[in-house]
């Protein structure tokens, strides 16, 4: 068996179950379900509903595989920490650094896209000093205390799924026809349901499959709980059903109320084109106000997980010494160094945003996918592991475990596949497949050398 990674000792446990229930729900739910499913709405019409279905069964499945090793074995490495037991230390390398990256990566993101919501309110603002803002006030923020961030994200996830589930009413209400002052389109909207074929409903599945990427905080998160086992045991249960009704739920309402194709949907979003469409007075505005939220939320998540995945890897000798100082109970070395990162992808996308940037993003285009895999391969062999030598650690089991394991590996399978077939994936998928090779290379090697010494 692989060497077992230590627990991490040294972090402060200064979340409390209530962080965790709200991190669970409110951690997925940014950029990707406000902003970028109208791309996904704009391929598929209303077929992104079937879309989001599938992706969400794959994620539950993800999920409930990560929940059952994270409630067995804690860690702030999470998925990294169980791929290293289960797979060896060059699957933990691989799995780890490709998730920093696409968290670094995605602090960058979510902060530039936080700067054009601001600068469109408030013109003749630049937004790179909003982004520089952001990237100070988080990094403050995540450099105090756990709890701080513990806060953030519970006051942040609040207003997110407050939001969500106000328009959910309020939409199912104008679908019925009994909200005033509209009249119910009935399924005038659904009569397309394939506008692009199967081709559509492709770029459809993988746009929803990238939104459903950042539920792997929690598991990250619930190492510095007080009671990880139980907590994070609670956040997975809870939190997949709820996340599967307000992707599933809003698009279904989405796409019955507003048409597929309306221009509106990609450009203002799809959650405000569609109070604007009901005529509510305010509500767009409002819902401007929620992504911006729903962003910094984001940003702050993204701080937090990646300072620390790379201190995790630090313990683990998977990385510079430097980055896995720890003061007051937070790795703040890893922290600095993460929003410095966030901080160079801002950068690059105003000086070289046509090649250095996007190849950067193309890159991190399929590396949620990466970690899914070996996610499962991981649970594939803990399961057998913990059934034989600590049944008691499995507080949370993967359902009809193995059969379900294989169709969730089958079904990332075959994502990389219609990824391959579509030309405006194929080059993630190489970008992806490449880094991960160079990321799998470095730590064979690197394991190779730590078992000669």
């Amino acid at each position: 068996m692989p060497s077992t990674p230590t627990a991490d000792i040294s972090l402060s446990p200064g979340l409390k179950q209530r962080h965790l229930s709200m991190i669970a729900l409110g951690g997925v739910i940014g950029a990707g379900l406000f902003v970028g499913s109208g791309a996904g709405i704009a391929a598929a019409g209303p077929s992104i509903v079937i879309a989001y279905s599938l992706s969400g069964v794959l994620v539950m499945l993800v999920m409930r595989m990560l929940g059952e090793m994270s409630a067995a074995y804690p860690s702030s490495g999470s998925f990294s920490a169980h791929a290293e037991r289960a797979i060896g230390p060059w699957a933990g390398f691989t799995a780890g650094w490709s998730y920093w990256i696409l968290l670094c990566t995605g602090v960058g993101l979510e902060g530039i896209g936080a700067a054009r919501i601001v600068t469109g309110w408030l013109p003749g603002t630049t937004e790179w000093a909003w982004v520089a803002l952001f990237m100070v006030v988080f990094c403050a923020t995540n450099l105090v205390a756990v709890k701080n961030f513990g806060e953030f994200e519970f006051w942040f996830a609040t207003l997110k799924v407050g939001a969500i589930t106000l328009f959910l009413v309020l939409g199912v209400l104008a679908v019925a026809g009994v909200l005033p002052g509209t009249d119910s389109p009935g399924t005038s909207n659904l009569t397309d349901f394939l506008p692009h074929g199967s081709e559509g409903l492709v770029v459809g599945l993988l746009a929803s499959i990238f939104a459903y990427g950042g539920l792997e905080t929690v598991t990250i998160a619930a190492a510095e709980s007080e009671n990880p086992v139980r907590g994070v045991a609670s956040a997975v249960r809870t939190a997949m059903w709820r996340i599967a009704l307000f992707y599933i739920g809003s698009m279904a309402v989405i796409v019955t109320l507003v048409p597929w194709d309306s221009k509106e949907v990609v450009e203002k979003g799809p959650y405000v084109a569609t109070l604007d469409h009901l005529g509510i007075p305010g509500a767009g505005q409002l819902m401007n106000v929620v992504v911006l939220v729903a962003l910094l939320s984001a940003m702050n998540a993204n701080i937090y997980g990646s300072s620390r995945i790379v201190y995790s890897l630090v313990e683990r000798g998977q990385g510079p010494r430097a980055l896995g100082r720890v003061s007051s109970g937070v790795p703040r070395t890893a922290v600095l160094v993460s929003c410095v990162v966030g901080f160079v992808c801002v950068v690059l996308s105003y000086w070289r945003p046509d090649d250095v940037f996007a190849w950067l993003l193309n890159m991190i285009g399929a590396a949620i996918l990466v970690v899914w895999i070996l996610i499962a391969a991981s649970q594939l062999r803990l399961r057998r592991e913990l059934e034989r030598e600590t049944p008691e650690k499995l507080v949370v089991r993967m359902w009809a475990f193995p059969a379900l394991t294989w169709v969730a590996l089958a079904g990332m399978a075959a994502v990389f596949v219609l990824m391959a077939r579509e030309p405006g994936t194929r080059v993630q998928l190489y970008a992806t497949g490449a880094m991960t090779l160079a990321l799998a290379g470095v730590g064979y090697a690197w394991q190779r050398r730590r078992a000669t010494h």
